[in-house]
């Protein structure tokens, strides 16, 4: 990978903007580069991070270094690449944190239900039943010393859809600041990272939506620099089954989607942390969210689209557009 050296001052570069389909959505790339044939080296080499990450952490691919370990015989342990190592430690701690609200070994509960929407029908409890035997992020045990994975049960079907889009982002971002990027915004789908802001700015222009006094929503401007935000909801994706609405997050503990209807922001210092916080708030729901969130300083906005108006709750830490 090469670095720029004896770079001018880059507040005279030009910006890039790059969009290629990567991990099932849209991957943004927008920086300043000194040139466009710098820009595409570098453009290309962030994709190509993307990619191999995605060759370790798919679900969907049954090579994925993921599938294999899940299909690994139960108590040995198993060696696995840093970046796999790194990404199940994280979980591994949120799902401890959380008793469970997270967890990356929820693939059994996320697939059924994935069915169910698209059948429109409620899954069979016995079946549901058999799927949540499988889960649980105590069949998965991790040694630092070896950086191995050892299995606590056959077949285990991991999912790392609330965490790895937010790993791969920062990995690109990574990618970005070794070749002398400094302004950068690294976005897939909903999880969105920033560097330093385009020149003469306050930073990277986002739209958050918000409620005004009227429980009117409507789209809010903010600015962000040198953070990670992650938004996670039901806004877009879910399903009515016997006039309930279901959202597509499902959560770990009960195998079944969400009904809460909420949408969480989340504001941090990397994307992993916002994209796997995200997540994990909305199946916490609006008051354990908060409480989990004022413990740990931890900025999010949680807004509520149930009953007659909406409304929009911050966490103590939120400071995003005071």
């Amino acid at each position: 990978m090469g670095c720029l050296t004896n770079v001018p001052d880059d507040s005279e570069w030009e910006r890039f903007e790059y969009v290629e389909p990567e991990m099932g959505v849209d991957f943004h790339l927008k920086f300043y580069a000194p040139n466009r044939t710098e820009a595409e080296r570098i453009a290309k080499a962030a994709y190509a991070r993307v990619e191999a990450l995605n060759g370790i952490f798919s679900d969907y691919d049954p090579n994925s270094e993921l599938r294999r370990l899940g299909r690994a015989p139960v108590s040995e342990p198993v060696k696995v690449s840093l970046e796999l190592f790194d990404i199940l430690q994280r979980a591994q701690v949120l799902a401890r944190d959380t008793r469970g609200a997270f967890d990356v070994t929820a693939g059994p509960s996320v697939r059924f239900w994935r069915q169910a929407r698209k059948r429109g029908q409620m899954p069979p409890v016995r079946e549901l039943q058999a799927a949540q035997k499988r889960v649980g992020y105590e069949k998965l045990s991790l040694n630092a010393a070896n950086r191995t994975v050892t299995l606590g049960a056959a077949n285990l079907q991991l999912d790392l859809g609330g965490i790895a889009k937010g790993y791969v982002v920062d990995e690109v971002m990574a990618v970005l600041k070794a070749n002398g990027i400094a302004r950068a915004y690294v976005a897939a789908d909903s999880d969105l990272l920033t560097s330093g802001p385009p020149p003469d700015k306050a930073g990277w222009k986002i739209e958050l939506r918000n409620v005004d006094e009227f429980g009117n929503l409507y789209p809010r401007t903010v600015f962000l620099k040198h953070v990670a935000l992650s938004t996670s909801g039901d806004t877009e994706q879910f399903v009515e089954i016997n006039g309930r609405r279901y959202s597509h997050i499902v959560d770990p503990r009960t195998g079944i989607g969400l009904t809460s209807r909420i949408q969480t922001t989340v504001v941090a210092a990397d994307s992993v942390t916002a994209d796997s916080h995200a997540t994990t708030v909305c199946v916490l729901g609006k008051q354990a969210a908060l409480q989990f969130a004022d413990r740990r300083k931890l900025q999010i906005l949680v807004l509520e689209l149930a009953g007659d108006r909406p409304q929009v709750t911050p966490s103590r830490a939120w400071k995003v557009w005071e």
